[in-house]
Parts: C-alpha cells; sequence; structure tokens
C-alpha cells in the first residue's frame, strides 16, 4: 500500500477545459512548493507532457489498454513517490471510452481503480440550475464513484456563479473554483508541434503553463482540493519497479549506450522507457534528432519513441549528417526502434524530403488522422517481441508510408495488412507500444546492444 494524495479531474465530454485546468492546477501547486505529479488516462503523450512541465517531474501517460487496469495503481504510485499531490486528468467524458470498454476503460473505472476522488470540470457557460440536475445524474449514475466536487468553467459574472452555487448546494456538491469566461485562455503550443515545445524547453510553452497556473491560483480553492486529494485511501497496491517488471532478466557485464530520442526537457518516449533501459543495463543518452549532428559516442542502439511529431519533416530531412550517422548504425547491425513518426524518418523520404534511407519505402502526408489501439501480432523475430507475440500499440498519425510493409513485416491485426519493417536490428513500425505493458522488449534491446553483430553484406537493402 502506497499514500499517495490524489485527484482524478474528468469533464462530462470534451471541451470542458479539464486538459487546462489540470496543468493550471498542477502549476499554481508548483509555485506554492507542494511536490505535484500529473498523470494523462489514455496514450495522449501531449497532455502528458504539458502535465509534467508544470509538475517539474514527468509527466506519465496511463492507459489501461496498453498496460491493463491493475497495472494503473502502481505506475500512480512509481510516478508520484514523494509527491503532495498527484492529479490524474481524465480523457472525454468521464464514462466515456474510445474502445467501447467504459468498464474497464473510462475515467470512472479508473478512477475506481485509483481509490481516487473525482473532481468535475464543468462548462456553464449555456447553463444555469440545470448544473445540479447534471452533476447529480452524474454522482448517481454509478454509486461506486466517489465524486468529490466540481470546479465550474466560464462564468458569466458573480450573479451567474452565485446562482450555480447555490444549485448545486441543494444536491451536496461542494464547488471548489469559479473560472470567468476568459480565464482559461488557449495558450499553449498548437497541438501539431506536438510534445516539442516540451521537449525543446520552449519558453513559449512555460510562459503558456505559468498563466494557466496564474489562473487557477485566482480562481480555485488550492487548500480544499488538497484536503480532498489528502481523504484518497493508500493505493491498493505497491509502486510500480523497473527492476522488478524485468523479473530475472540477466543485465550484461558492460553497460551498452542507447541514445533516446529527445531533447532536453525529455524523450520522445514514455518515461518507463529510459527506466527499464536502465533497469536492464543500458547507459541511456538522449539525442535531438532535430539539432544534434551526430549520434553520442560509443552508441550501441537507438530508440526513437511514437510522440516524435510529424510535423518537424523539414526540420528532420535537413539534419543530413544525424541521417548518415543513424543510417550507418542501421547498417551495422546495431538495434534500433522507430515508432510512430521514427518509421517516416528512417524511410527514403516523406513528402519528398530526403530522410534517413533506411527503409526502401516513400511516406505521403494526408489530410486524415488515423488513430485508434490495435491487438498486432508479431510477424518476425525482432528486438521488440518474439514472433506469435500479442501486444496492443496505438497508432496515430496522418502519414501513410508505401510499401506498407517490408519483406519482414512487424506487426499484423485483424482488418489490415501486415504493417512494419523488421531488418537486421532494426524494428519499425506505427504502432507505438507502451513498455511498461511489455519490458522484455527493454530486456531484448539491451541484450541485442551488448552482443557482437555482423555487417550487412554490400547491397544488403531492407525490401
Amino acid at each position: 500500500m502506497t499514500v499517495v494524495p490524489r485527484l482524478v479531474l474528468s469533464a462530462p465530454s470534451s471541451g470542458h477545459g479539464k486538459n487546462a485546468l489540470a496543468i493550471g492546477l498542477l502549476a499554481a501547486l508548483a509555485e506554492r512548493g507542494v511536490d505535484v505529479a500529473g498523470f494523462k488516462l489514455g496514450p495522449d503523450h501531449v497532455d502528458a507532457a504539458y502535465l509534467g512541465l508544470a509538475s517539474g517531474r514527468p509527466g506519465r501517460a496511463i492507459d489501461p489498454r496498453l498496460v491493463g487496469v491493475d497495472r494503473l495503481a502502481p505506475l500512480v504510485a512509481h510516478g508520484a513517490a514523494g509527491a503532495g499531490l498527484a492529479v490524474v486528468q481524465g480523457s472525454m467524458g468521464l464514462y466515456d471510452s474510445v474502445g467501447g470498454r467504459p468498464e474497464q476503460e473510462s475515467t470512472a473505472a479508473a478512477a475506481a481503480a485509483l481509490r481516487s476522488p473525482v473532481v468535475l470540470v464543468v462548462d456553464v457557460a449555456a447553463m444555469g440550475q440545470s448544473v445540479a440536475a447534471l452533476v447529480h445524474g452524474f454522482r448517481s449514475y454509478d454509486e461506486q464513484l466517489w465524486l468529490g466536487g466540481v470546479i465550474l468553467n466560464r462564468v458569466a459574472s458573480s450573479r451567474h456563479e452565485a446562482m450555480l452555487r447555490e444549485a448545486l448546494d441543494d444536491v451536496g456538491v461542494p464547488v471548489y473554483g469559479a473560472l470567468r469566461r476568459h480565464d482559461l485562455p488557449a495558450v499553449l503550443p498548437s497541438r501539431r508541434h506536438g510534445v516539442a515545445p516540451v521537449v525543446d524547453g520552449s519558453a513559449d510553452a512555460v510562459r503558456a503553463v505559468r498563466r494557466l497556473g496564474e489562473a487557477v491560483a485566482a480562481t480555485v480553492d488550492l487548500e480544499r482540493l488538497l484536503g480532498l486529494a489528502r481523504s484518497a485511501p493508500p493505493l491498493p497496491a505497491p509502486a510500480w519497479s523497473p527492476e522488478e517488471a524485468l523479473g530475472a532478466f540477466i543485465v550484461p557485464a558492460d553497460r551498452p549506450l542507447v541514445a533516446l530520442a529527445g531533447g532536453p526537457g525529455g524523450s520522445f518516449s514514455h518515461p518507463e522507457t529510459a527506466e527499464l533501459l536502465r533497469a536492464a543495463g543500458a547507459e541511456v543518452v538522449t539525442v535531438d534528432p532535430l539539432r544534434d549532428e551526430a549520434l553520442p559516442v560509443g552508441t550501441r542502439a537507438l530508440v526513437v519513441g511514437g510522440a516524435l511529431p510529424e510535423a518537424y519533416a523539414e526540420q528532420l530531412s535537413a539534419n543530413r549528417r544525424l541521417c548518415i550517422a543513424v543510417a550507418e548504425l542501421a547498417r551495422t547491425g546495431r538495434p534500433v526502434i522507430a515508432e510512430g513518426a521514427g518509421l517516416l524518418w528512417l524511410a527514403r523520404e516523406l513528402d519528398g524530403l530526403p530522410m534517413c534511407g533506411v527503409l526502401d519505402a516513400v511516406g505521403v502526408s494526408r489530410d486524415g488522422l488515423v488513430a485508434g489501439y490495435r491487438e498486432a501480432t508479431a510477424q518476425t523475430d525482432s528486438v521488440v517481441a518474439a514472433q506469435g507475440t500479442v501486444l496492443v500499440g496505438h497508432k496515430a498519425h496522418r502519414a501513410v508510408l508505401t510499401p506498407r510493409a517490408g519483406q519482414r513485416p512487424a506487426w499484423s491485426w485483424d482488418g489490415g495488412a501486415p504493417e512494419g519493417f523488421v531488418w537486421r536490428n532494426v524494428h519499425a513500425s506505427q504502432l507505438t507500444l507502451y513498455w511498461a505493458g511489455h519490458p522484455a522488449t527493454a530486456a531484448r534491446l539491451v541484450a541485442a546492444a551488448a552482443a557482437e553483430v555482423v555487417p550487412a553484406e554490400p547491397g544488403e537493402v531492407s525490401v
């Protein structure tokens, strides 16, 4: 059992302001000297990154589909170790689930698994006394739900606020704050930039987080919220440990250096990726694919996580020296794992721009977004998984690759043709995995990085 003061922030649906409010709440409390930790429910790297920027420690995405419901509490305990407050930002509406499994994957289900009070963020711009019926309905829908109270967003006036508070008082629901219509401005960088502003340590991103923190500090009763969070019982499981997750894996005698794509503010992978690699015996060093012109000296493997933004094709292409270094690393048989846009970076070109040329494939950006979970079966033995292993990953991309798969595909799943590329020790796919749900990947990669390799034959290609 682990004691972690915590809250789950949710809303009746998307668009009520819970993302900005979660970021602002963490920033406001961090400014007051409270050690805080932020978590995003679901596969969203971007929201998690800004929660991390606000809290000063890695923001983490916790996803029951990708890691299993039983790992939610251990991962929160791990990520919030020593914190005075953990804030879990929900996804969509309180009882919604993308995969149609609300009893396991909704924010309400996660709150139950975490034994956490829920604070509902409600956009009341076009609402009066009906807010009481709305909130009462959300509270009554599931008797297992612990609805601790609400925060009102986009309140029109003092008179409007008084009306709302009176209505909610009649049904016994506490109000922890009321924000006016312009208190949470759209100050965060465009989502097309993904996590890059956070990873780069952008001044614009820092200012935006500070602005949200100031707004929340001026309008939300922080002390009462902390009191609610401290009333949560101990988490029902011990903290997750990367060493324990790896089990009886034998750590190599030397520490092979693994380069992890990222920047000064973090990586393009889940934080648990670096933690698992270190626990498996690797030395982990960050390489910035947009700015660094060489891989770290002594690099034995490279990991490019799925949060690398597709919108940065020009910058990736312009860094020719690093592209050549990555191609040489792959050609010599060193392990390379590329997820999401990392696959596009390894291709011959993307939207007419030359990339690394590791894979004989061409990427083209399209308007529509392909997004969703996939239960995938490994088609080839690789540094990621043994052939036949079934894993759940997430896709979120606009660009498509031709061909979709190499001679040795990475994955297959129902309703789709084989996808991805396995060539020598390269594993590249637009499917992003959460390594905490499959820690064996870290062990396989480090073992391959520590092993001797045989260079490719002249003229050997990937497809």
